[in-house]
């Protein structure tokens, strides 16, 4: 059942807790929620039609249409800081979520019961050398020449077309960003495999992360050429979950000049954002020094204080609620857990934005998102 929510009055306040925080006089912290299309997929309530994730992948109609739908029960039945109702126009964009990189290195496509899809990895003993060899795939080559053939066929879909009386642009597609050139590598080799390499066989591991950083510079500027985008920025946000596996020393020994290239490329003059989920807290402080980097996306274990003093009131936090707080908790545990979080410390300096820790579940009630927005509202106030 949808909100019984006044959607412009809704709009409007937003609009102004906005203005007011990215005039750096915030009246109250920000909410917002980070959902993908897994959130209706697998969610029965959501998903009327009971699509699959094959018949999503691989039809870029179903693709199309459930976005329309994702889009359409997110806006009227989830309360954050963002535009609820219908909106003046729709955005679709392609979606293969996280196996787009490695699908596009030639990794399997798995399609689970009950989860998203998942490619396992496939560089073993016997073929890891043949892979470095052969080099860096092109730009639009596999799977994501298929993305840019579903891209070209959401284009002809919505030519002239409207949902729920508004009409819809095309927008987004896969290998714009990067999931992250270590996260990557974990991903075709296997955890263990490449942390194993990085003690025995360094040569090959540097091997592998300079093919795939080159590899992905390489797909990020020719996307934004035919995009006709500059090629070329000065700010970037990225990616790069697995490097919560490492060490301070470990991260800047085998990672970080691999970082450092990409934000050369594509971040040099910063400010700079990073997305991690998990817990990769004790990397945070030289990522910010090394990379410019002044806007963190946590995941979960995250000790909210502990890091606003770590990072100082000046870098913008986004965090929250464990995921499977909001998914098992009643009302009332997501709301102690809110005003916890909200009185931690993390709200010094006027740069922290609320969300779930990371990634909403499917199955997560509404009346728990409903109970971490009025917590939100009530408890996360700034006096002017």
């Amino acid at each position: 059942m949808a909100l019984d929510m006044d959607f412009t009055a809704h709009n409007d306040e937003v609009r102004e807790v906005w203005r007011a925080y990215y005039e750096g006089k915030p009246t109250r912290v920000p909410m917002i929620l980070g959902i993908s299309s897994r959130f209706t997929v697998l969610n029965p309530g959501a998903n009327p039609k009971g699509i699959t994730y094959r018949e999503y992948f691989m039809d870029p109609e179903v693709m199309f249409h459930h976005q329309l739908h994702h889009q359409h029960w997110v806006r009227h039945n989830l309360p954050q800081d963002a535009e609820m109702g219908l909106p003046e126009t729709w955005s679709v964009g392609v979606d293969l979520q996280n196996s787009y990189a490695q699908l596009w290195y030639g990794a399997e496509l798995r399609f689970i019961d009950g989860d998203v899809p998942d490619t396992p990895p496939f560089l073993t003993e016997g073929n890891r050398w043949e892979f470095i060899k052969a080099g860096p795939p092109e730009p639009f080559s596999g799977w994501l020449g298929r993305a840019w053939d579903y891209y070209e066929q959401f284009k002809q879909m919505a030519e002239g077309f409207e949902f729920h009386g508004r009409p819809v642009q095309v927008g987004g597609l896969p290998g714009l960003g990067t999931d992250g050139p270590f996260t990557e590598a974990v991903a075709l080799r296997g955890p263990t495999e490449l942390c194993l390499d990085m003690y025995e066989d360094p040569e090959f591991y540097h091997s592998l992360m300079d093919l795939i950083v080159t590899a992905e510079i390489n797909r990020i500027k020719a996307y934004r050429g035919r995009l006709g985008q500059p090629v070329g920025s000065r700010v970037w946000g990225f990616a790069d979950d697995s490097i919560q596996l490492l060490s301070v020393p470990m991260y800047r020994e085998m990672v970080l000049p691999y970082h450092r290239r990409m934000v050369d490329e594509f971040g040099p003059d910063g400010p700079n954002s990073i997305h991690l989920c998990g817990d990769a807290t004790h990397l945070f402080r030289t990522i910010r020094d090394e990379l410019k980097v002044m806007s963190f996306d946590t995941g979960f274990p995250v000790d909210h204080g502990w890091l606003r003093e770590e990072l100082g009131p000046e870098v913008t936090i986004h965090g929250g609620p464990h995921v499977e707080v909001l998914r098992s908790g009643t009302p009332a545990s997501v709301r102690a857990e809110t005003l916890r979080i909200l009185r931690s410390g993390v709200t010094k300096g006027g740069k922290f934005i609320l969300r779930e820790g990371n990634n909403l579940a499917p199955g997560t009630p509404v009346e728990n998102v409903a109970a971490m927005y009025a917590t939100c509202r009530e408890f996360g106030g700034y006096e002017q």
